[in-house]
């Protein structure tokens, strides 16, 4: 049985746009009918003084557990140039968030699904709602499109490499 699965995807470190990209393929590779949102820019959150993040969000389906999936994404990370142990929040080259996974809680000391921060995240909830805006969040019971209503977008714009390509 394949299981839908949501994933966050972000960048702040060195070419940002190539490593969404690059992610969005490696994605592709691992889960089955992937969809992509739109590329998004956006000022840190928890962590100021860096620079600003490129985000977006995919979904597809996987026949992987949460847990053998968060895996994957870490080596994911760790291909990138990923190194944990930095601060929190901190810059990073690639970060693969397990956002949703079905409708499955999971609440694990290294595994928590949905992804406990989704709920006050713009530049999570705007780019998922493009393409998963009437996911029910597990806990919430609500769309995904009402959590992302409920949130000012703040400072978070689409990317211009993103215009360009929804032109095309």
């Amino acid at each position: 049985m394949r299981t839908r699965v949501a994933i966050g995807l972000g960048s702040n470190v060195g070419r940002r746009l190539a490593r969404i990209e690059a992610a969005r393929c490696d994605l592709a590779a691992l889960l089955e009918d992937v969809r992509c949102s739109a590329v998004y820019e956006s000022e840190p959150m928890y962590r100021e003084a860096q620079p600003p993040f490129l985000n977006a969000c995919c979904v597809g389906r996987t026949s992987l557990g949460a847990r053998p999936l968060l895996e994957a994404l870490q080596a994911l990370e760790r291909r990138a140039g990923r190194r944990r142990g930095g601060p929190r929040f901190g810059p990073r080259t690639l970060d693969l968030d397990l956002l949703l996974c079905g409708d499955l809680v999971i609440e694990e000391p290294d595994l928590r699904v949905p992804h406990p921060a989704m709920s006050e995240r713009p530049f999570v909830l705007w780019p998922l709602a493009e393409i998963a805006g009437d996911w029910i969040h597990p806990v919430t019971g609500l769309t995904i499109e009402r959590m992302a209503a409920a949130l000012p977008r703040g400072k978070l714009r689409r990317h211009a490499a993103s215009r360009e390509r929804s032109r095309q």
